[in-house]
């Protein structure tokens, strides 16, 4: 049975910070669903409602829309405790979100130890790849080695301490040999797991959801995080996300299949900047670098971290247009 609703997929074409949170939360207006299909915590998408600005990190920009359904799929590490300060927050803030947010089952858990490996390794490397630190790389190399904890895996507490206490030990291990302590760890993970319940009252099936609704006339949004360049298979390797921020991965990260998508919109902004190291081809003049990055406030929406800014890359958009179809 075709689909009679619409499937459109947000992808930025230059190293992220295109706007594309701004451009969701217009278009969230026209849709019924917006669902995040990759990347994690590290993601940091900026939405100014009057005089009021909302910075968000996991929760897909749409939530702002009264009424809209705002899904995170199987292709997202959730950091639990960072996305439920996040939910509270909006709560705090008048934003009726209840009932209107959902997670994959099949989404991959952040755990505090992500977040200590990965400042560890980052610290002791020769070569900086300038992670936010979030933890998002390790949880993606668990999520690729079989040994991640998803959301299903909250329903199942002996299976969840089982893989929980192996990754301890392995984490452990790998610190020691970095030379950085594990000091709250435990109580970090605790913390964690307290939010379980919470959790999976709001856990879905996120991908028969939104098939559902394109074969009942409804639209949907499919946004994604970072940009095109810093895409694991076709960004600047190594200085790379750690998933694949094109728009092909939005079915494999949200649950549906490739020809519900009915269009491709890429993000682009007058001129480039990326955060952290690795190549910037237009990078300006240290001068005028810092002139745009006054005037533009390019300072990252999730580290504070100042950007690099660069001249309009054109060989790096029509690469975007390329690969993002």
């Amino acid at each position: 049975m075709p689909d009679k609703g619409s499937c459109t997929v947000i992808v930025g074409c230059q190293w992220g910070d295109e706007g594309k949170g701004k451009i969701v939360d217009v278009l969230a207006e026209q849709v019924d669903i917006v669902a995040r299909y990759q990347g994690g915590a590290n993601a940091g998408h900026t939405v100014h409602v009057g005089d009021d600005q909302f910075v968000l990190h996991q929760i897909p920009s749409g939530v702002l829309h009264a009424g809209r359904r705002c899904l995170l799929g199987n292709g997202v590490v959730l950091d639990v405790q960072q996305f439920f300060e996040e939910y509270d927050a909006l709560l705090k803030r008048g934003i009726d979100i209840e009932g209107r947010v959902g997670v994959s089952y099949r989404a991959q858990l952040l755990m505090p130890y992500h977040r200590f490996l990965d400042k560890a390794v980052e610290l002791a490397a020769d070569t900086k790849i300038g992670t936010t630190g979030r933890g998002i790389g390790p949880a993606y190399e668990d999520k690729a080695g079989r040994r991640g904890v998803r959301v299903a895996d909250l329903l199942s507490p002996d299976r969840l301490y089982k893989r929980i206490d192996a990754a301890k030990t392995r984490v452990a291990t790998r610190l020691e040999e970095l030379g950085a302590g594990a000091e709250e760890l435990n109580e970090a993970i605790e913390r964690t797991l307290a939010l379980s319940e919470r959790l999976l009252a709001i856990a879905t099936d996120v991908g028969p959801e939104i098939s559902s609704a394109l074969r009942s006339g409804q639209n949907v949004l499919l946004e994604g995080a970072q940009g095109t360049a810093l895409d694991l298979d076709h960004g600047t390797y190594p200085f790379v996300t750690s998933s694949n921020t094109t728009a092909g991965s939005a079915a494999t990260g949200s649950g549906i299949g490739p020809t519900q998508i009915t269009d491709v919109i890429g993000i682009v902004k007058a001129y480039t900047t990326r955060v952290g190291e690795g190549p910037l081809p237009s990078s300006m003049a240290p001068q005028m670098d810092e002139h745009v990055r006054m005037l533009g406030g390019e300072f990252g929406a999730t580290t504070g971290r100042p950007r690099r800014c660069g001249w309009f890359d054109s060989v790096l958009t029509r690469f975007a247009s390329q690969v993002n179809g």
